[in-house]
């Protein structure tokens, strides 16, 4: 297993591998292990790579297996629920501190095949992706649906992300998470 940034090239593999696990497009079969519910369009995937370096991905072989998005709040301010959390972070505290644009970037989605999920690669992948935004930011948020069971379960028990809140947006519920930037990824086997 390879794990690093992608690169334009990826592309194609990275949009087949949402397609396969998108809400809107998986399979009844598939559905109860997980899904990603907001969708990128190449381009969005091509400026993720150029602007932010925020696209991790997992390789077996030659064969991408997984991505991890992550990004500062100005790149995912285009969208409506972003900018619904970027609004709330004043008034969400975690670590002891007041969030802001500054001090926190969002995480995810991450989008794992069926066949490489309860492996090395979900806490591997999120401790590349960590490492690459560490750097920058002290404190990593994201969200689950809360329908979203097995990615919450996954988040919070082999990741080790806290739960800051629970919030509402457009019908859905969804948790708000938080990761402290310092420490190293529990089981993660790169470093």
């Amino acid at each position: 297993m390879h794990y690093r940034n992608a690169e334009k090239e990826d592309i194609p593999g990275i949009a087949a591998l949402q397609q396969k696990y998108h809400v809107s497009t998986i399979s009844d079969e598939d559905r109860p292990d997980g899904f990603v519910t907001t969708l990128f369009s190449e381009a969005q995937f091509a400026e993720l790579i150029e602007k932010e370096n925020g696209l991790a991905i997992a390789l077996d072989g030659e064969k991408i297996v997984a991505y991890a998005m992550a990004a500062s709040w100005q790149y995912w301010s285009a969208w409506p629920l972003f900018q619904y959390m970027i609004e709330d972070l004043p008034n969400t505290e975690y670590l002891g501190q007041r969030l802001s644009t500054e001090n926190s970037y969002q995480y995810g989605p991450i989008c794992i095949h069926r066949d490489y999920r309860g492996t090395e690669v979900l806490p591997n992948l999120f401790e590349f992706s960590r490492r690459q935004m560490a750097p920058r930011f002290p404190i990593l948020i994201t969200f689950i649906n809360k329908i979203n069971t097995r990615s919450f379960k996954a988040h919070t028990e082999k990741l080790g992300l806290d739960v800051i809140k629970t919030f509402e947006f457009n019908n859905n519920q969804y948790y708000d998470l938080g990761y402290d930037m310092s420490k190293v990824t529990p089981k993660q086997t790169l470093f």
